[in-house]
């Protein structure tokens, strides 16, 4: 059975940095390529980054583009987020899922809050 373990938010000013990170039990793991979603209030669901199974490939959104980093570890079973000089914009309920496809159906983790404010 699978479950997805977010965490690493917090309140943080403009410019600041946060480090992201998605434990994901069970084995299927390394057989997933991965994304890091947000979902702002009033807003849609979206992806802002994924990487491949291996790690060799990454993808981002525009507007996080130069500012994000996803990264994975497949024996940790982890999947990061590194986020550098954040907006106000960035501020968003971050999650971890599948890229391509979910890895459980309609299962999503409990999400960590990301609030940039000064």
């Amino acid at each position: 059975q699978v479950q997805i373990t977010e965490s690493g938010g917090g309140l943080v000013q403009p410019g600041g940095s946060l480090r992201l990170s998605c434990a994901v039990s069970g084995s299927i793991f390394s057989t997933y390529a991965m994304g890091w979603y947000r979902q702002a209030p009033g807003k849609q669901r979206e992806l802002v980054a994924s990487i491949s199974r291996v790690g060799s490939t990454t993808d981002y959104a525009e507007s996080v583009k130069g500012r994000f980093t996803i990264s994975r570890d497949n024996v940790k079973k982890t999947v990061y987020l590194q986020m550098d000089s954040l907006k106000f914009e960035d501020t968003a309920v971050y999650y971890c899922n599948g890229a391509v496809r979910h890895l459980a159906g309609d299962y999503w983790g409990q999400g960590t809050q990301v609030t940039v404010s000064s």
